[in-house]
């Protein structure tokens, strides 16, 4: 549900009306994002902030490249300016795939956006820019910024389990693409990061014994699988507002989902996870 605005039309539509460059490339009815518009929209709910505060922020992928593309951003617009064209052309998506008035709609970001109270700002840097932002009333949109914050909280807080494991951001994303079944760097490779620092951080991981050759050791999979784990836990507060709705809100979004990707509104995995697509996709 929230995803999608990494590769919703509408939104890249926004950006070029802002001075980006279109997107690069396009997969069915999705389209690829111009990598200095995703970085510089998505961080924008930190402010207008370095480029350094935004690769810390989003954590995998090297700053050497994050930083100019930031840069190149905030010589186009402003934070509140491409957060508005983000927001706007994520809703615009929505309503295309979903209709205007989906059933059970409201009620759905009302609880998704309570479940959001407990949850703690410390460590969640893109979460909080979240909260300090104004919700809109419109439902569809409430939808959106409920699923964006939950996205951004999980995402947040996965960041904190595998730093306090000691991994860097090479590591971790290595340890994640063999983890979900992918090739070797599969998406890693498309995170900025260079051949040299990629065979690095694999021989650092050989030398924890977390790797076995191109595979996972049992030690790479059980410390890989905790990190999973432990994100689940640091959400669990959200989980407990939610209560026995849970199993009502996942009915609704679980359609929700499905027919976002069946009107092609979000890359399938073989698409996404490919090399090519992974050096433009740049979704953490």
């Amino acid at each position: 549900m929230a995803g999608q605005a990494q590769f919703a039309p509408e939104c890249h539509a926004n950006y070029v009306a802002l001075g980006f460059d279109p997107s690069p490339a396009k997969a069915g009815q999705t389209e690829l994002p111009d990598r200095s518009a995703y970085f510089t929209a998505r961080g924008s709910v930190l402010g207008q902030v370095p480029g350094t505060v935004v690769a810390a922020a989003f954590a995998v992928f090297n700053p050497t490249v994050v930083v100019p593309l930031v840069q190149a951003g905030w010589q186009r617009t402003n934070a509140g300016t491409i957060w508005a064209a983000r927001q706007a052309g994520a809703v615009a998506h929505l309503t295309r795939l979903l209709g205007p008035a989906p059933s059970g709609v409201s009620e759905i970001a009302d609880v998704l956006l309570d479940a959001c109270e407990p949850l703690p700002l410390a460590g969640r840097a893109l979460f909080a820019g979240q909260r300090a932002l104004e919700v809109p009333d419109e439902p569809v949109a409430r939808l959106w910024r409920a699923t964006d914050m939950w996205r951004e909280y999980r995402g947040d807080s996965h960041i904190v389990a595998w730093a306090a494991e000691g991994l860097d951001a090479v590591e971790i994303g290595l340890l994640g693409d063999l983890y979900w079944g992918l090739a070797p760097r599969a998406h890693t490779a498309g995170r900025g990061w260079s051949a040299e620092q990629l065979a690095w951080g694999e021989q650092r991981l050989s030398g924890r014994g977390l790797l076995d050759g191109d595979r996972l050791s049992a030690e790479g999979f059980a410390l890989r699988d905790h990190i999973e784990v432990r994100t689940d836990a640091l959400v669990a507060p959200g989980l407990e507002v939610i209560g026995d709705r849970l199993d009502a809100v996942i009915d609704r979004l679980l359609p929700w989902g499905a027919a976002i990707v069946a009107a092609g509104g979000y890359l399938s995995p073989a698409v996404r996870f490919t090399r090519a697509a992974a050096t433009v996709v740049g979704s953490a």
